[in-house]
């Protein structure tokens, strides 16, 4: 994230990361964090192509095992409801974070 146009802020600790780097990397917690997120997402992006693959495998006949769909469906639904709540909570605690009055 570049941070050099913060060069007017009142924190010393954002000006003088600013006049040192320019830049700041993603670093501790926060970076573990969006790290998982990431990773979640990859994941369950992953799981819906495989359930794709797999209902286009089965309709064009190339397959009469539907035990392997239905496993990729879940698998899916699991991480799509995973990810839709992950994100509801997200944007919960963002609301949440808004409304404090400085």
């Amino acid at each position: 994230m570049d941070i050099s146009s913060l060069y007017n802020i009142s924190s010393d600790v954002i000006r003088k990361a600013a006049e040192s780097s320019g830049t700041v990397q993603a670093e501790g917690y926060f970076g573990s964090v969006f790290d998982k997120a990431v990773n979640s997402l990859n994941t369950t992006n992953a799981y819906l192509s495989d359930a794709e693959n797999e209902k286009i495998k089965w309709a064009l006949g190339e397959t009469e095992n539907t035990h392997d769909l239905t496993i990729a469906l879940q698998k899916a639904s699991s991480a799509l409801q995973y990810t839709v709540a992950v994100r509801d909570k997200f944007l919960e605690a963002y609301k949440e974070l808004m409304q404090i009055q400085i």
